[in-house]
């Protein structure tokens, strides 16, 4: 028996390189800039709720069985046109009520995780580890010729848990967990998906998947929650 593990340990493919997308839906986006003296707004409803795709992508390495290395490109981009309801100060500029606003929000992040297989048997595998996220946020509001912009690169850490449970030769279930929450912020993310090995190389899945998250401090105050129903697809190599 402990041969076989081994030999099936040694034929497992040790990079994976996966692309998921989908639709992506704004359930909360309320907005504060500065966080003190800025006016309250929602660009939820300059954005919509969507809507919007979005597509993001994973490269992973197994350097042994139970140890992996991933690296996560995940942009997030929504825009659109809308109205505000009152005037509205924002990153010292003043903006209209009742007239066409343009609303950008940006939130990328690029991450690097390790993640260690703690637990592995016929069914269930489960894992836990950390991630360094490095994150690009961007609002940006535009009235005719009047336009204002915050931007935000920081370093975020982030907790990682995974856990998978298998439902046949093929089908397994997968949550994919990253997120922190800290007095300066938080951000959650975590998807539940169907996978489904077509071939030893290949697999596909569908799933949901929630991103939520905020700040709040002097300078910014930043509150969403995003839905996504997504399809991935996955090879190794």
């Amino acid at each position: 028996m402990a041969l076989s593990l081994q030999a099936d340990d040694e034929r497992r493919n040790r990079f994976s390189a996966d692309v998921e997308g989908g639709a992506v839906f704004t359930a909360r986006n309320d907005v504060r800039i500065p966080g003190e003296s800025g006016t309250p707004f929602s660009m939820r409803d300059l954005t919509g709720s969507g809507p919007a795709g979005y597509v993001r992508g994973h490269l992973s390495f197994d350097f042994n069985p139970r140890h992996q290395v991933r690296l996560t490109l995940a942009p997030l981009e929504t825009s659109g046109v809308g109205v505000l309801p009152t005037p509205v100060s924002f990153v010292g500029t003043t903006f209209a009520p009742g007239v066409p606003t343009r609303g950008e929000y940006q939130f990328n992040t690029w991450r690097l995780g390790y993640r260690w297989t703690f637990f592995e048997n016929d069914r269930w595998q489960l894992g836990l580890g950390g991630t360094a996220a490095i994150r690009d946020a961007s609002v940006r509001l535009v009235q005719g010729a009047t336009s204002a912009v915050d931007s935000n690169v920081g370093f975020v850490p982030l907790a990682h848990l995974y856990a998978q449970y298998r439902l046949g030769l093929k089908t397994r279930l997968v949550f994919d967990f990253e997120g922190l929450a800290a007095p300066q912020g938080r951000a959650l993310d975590a998807a539940l998906k169907v996978v489904y090995q077509f071939s030893p190389r290949w697999s596909g899945s569908l799933g949901y998947r929630m991103l939520e998250g905020g700040v709040d401090n002097d300078s910014t105050y930043n509150s969403t929650w995003f839905h996504f129903a997504g399809a991935s697809l996955r090879f190794e190599f």
